[in-house]
């Protein structure tokens, strides 16, 4: 179903929120002339330096891999067990044999 939008009270300004892409001055008039309040992320200074590097690594894709490689299974992705146990089973399972290929192959420096 679908509902339209009442029309705005005039105590009620309406907000708009734009990421830096729209700081610009079309972006701000855009929004001034539909009647929006617009609240707008002020760009980056070119002058500014960037910012330093972390002291350690972003890890994320570890963790984003090892789900890639966890949903090629398809108990997993779709979770046909009924019972916890099963499926945390199964999980394990899905591990270890993840575990036991990568030692197998990515990683012969381990065995030695």
């Amino acid at each position: 179903m679908v509902l339209e939008r009442p029309e705005p009270e005039p105590d009620w300004p309406q907000h708009l929120v734009l990421d830096a892409g729209y700081d610009t001055p079309t972006g701000w008039e855009a929004t001034v002339d539909h009647d929006y309040y617009p609240h707008i992320a002020p760009r980056r200074p070119e002058d500014r330096p960037p910012p330093p590097d972390p002291p350690y690594p972003a890890r994320r894709w570890v963790v984003e891999r090892a789900h890639s490689w966890l949903t090629r299974w398809r108990g997993i992705l779709v979770r046909w067990e009924k019972k916890p146990e099963n499926y945390l089973g199964l999980l394990q399972l899905a591990c270890a044999l993840l575990w036991f290929r990568y030692y197998l192959t990515l990683a012969p420096w381990l065995r030695s």
